[in-house]
């Protein structure tokens, strides 16, 4: 549970209480995706190595797919006699729309594959 309150509340992935992102607005276009260089509560170092959140891709286009799909799905239950160029403008104003959102979600989760939270209350790590 505690993952995915850092998740959807873009808190740090250790504590869950110091900010993420530079920006909480994933559609403030000129800090777009900016991660903090640490937690200003707990010290956690964001980056653990150069080009750590190349890795944030495959989780970009895992939720690319789970939206096309999204969008497939309910296009078929909605709108059963759709055209495949409505569907193709659907998924494309989706992307589009909810593609900043995509790219914060991607960079939170995939810290949260490689960092463990600390239990509430515990001072381990607070000094560093």
């Amino acid at each position: 549970m505690s993952k995915l309150k850092s998740i959807f509340t873009f808190k740090c992935p250790q504590c869950h209480k110091g900010e993420f992102f530079e920006s909480r607005n994933p559609y403030n276009l000129k800090k777009i995706g900016n991660v903090r260089e640490s937690c200003s509560e707990c010290g956690l170092k964001y980056e653990k190595e150069v080009g750590f959140f190349y890795g944030a891709m495959y989780v970009s286009y895992a939720l690319g797919v789970a939206l096309f799909v999204a969008c497939w799905v309910a296009t078929e239950i909605l709108y059963p006699n759709y055209s495949t160029g409505f569907l193709i403008g659907l998924i494309s104003v989706a992307i589009v729309g909810l593609g900043p959102i995509l790219y914060h979600l991607s960079k939170i989760i995939w810290i949260n594959l490689f960092v463990s939270s600390k239990e509430i209350g515990s001072t381990e790590g607070a000094e560093k």
